[in-house]
């Protein structure tokens, strides 16, 4: 069986026609976010894979193979709960709370601008529920938040800074806050 040490997050730095002519895997979340697990490639191939441990596997990413060969990743549909503001009497600001709420559970939790998805869970669904917030089951790819320490979701780093040139400490925005506004820069 062939072995993989190797992940490239995205296919960083790859030609778009090599990832393109790769392999692929459909993975879900529970195999993804293990770093040592067994899977088969879209030509039948049987591999290990073996990477760092807290390395996170996501949708896009590209495994590279002991002889060489590339498999790019794809986050396999599973059953997930999409979860969306009430569109009768609901706001933007319910999904903020239901992310909060999500947060504190320490619940993987996938952000997108209009819904959030989650695992199955029927506590959490009927909590959502309560909260007014519109629960349903779908099978949909999941790929969650990796955390604020989890380098975008790679125990690798991607070579970038987050340096912005200026410090957080101590700066004005030139821009107004209105008159129930309680904090300052």
């Amino acid at each position: 069986m062939l072995t993989c040490s190797k992940l490239i997050a995205g296919g960083q730095g790859l030609a778009a026609a090599l990832v393109k002519r790769a392999a692929t895997v459909e993975l879900d979340w529970d195999v993804r976010q293990k770093s040592r697990f067994d899977a088969t490639d879209s030509n039948g191939r049987a591999f290990g894979v073996f990477l760092a441990r807290g390395t996170l596997v996501r949708g896009g990413d590209v495994l590279v193979l002991e002889d060489g060969s590339l498999v790019r990743v794809q986050a396999a549909p599973q059953e997930v709960l999409r979860i969306t503001a009430c569109a009768e009497h609901g706001s933007s600001f319910d999904l903020t709370r239901a992310a909060y709420h999500l947060g504190n559970r320490h619940v993987p939790i996938e952000l997108q601008p209009d819904h959030l998805k989650i695992e199955p869970d029927h506590v959490l669904a009927d909590m959502l529920r309560a909260m007014h917030m519109t629960v349903v089951t779908v099978q949909e790819a999941f790929e969650p938040e990796g955390g604020a320490y989890s380098s975008h979701g790679h125990a690798q780093g991607h070579g970038h800074s987050h340096d912005h040139g200026h410090s957080h400490t101590d700066h004005a925005h030139g821009h107004v806050h209105g008159p129930n506004s309680k904090h300052d820069h």
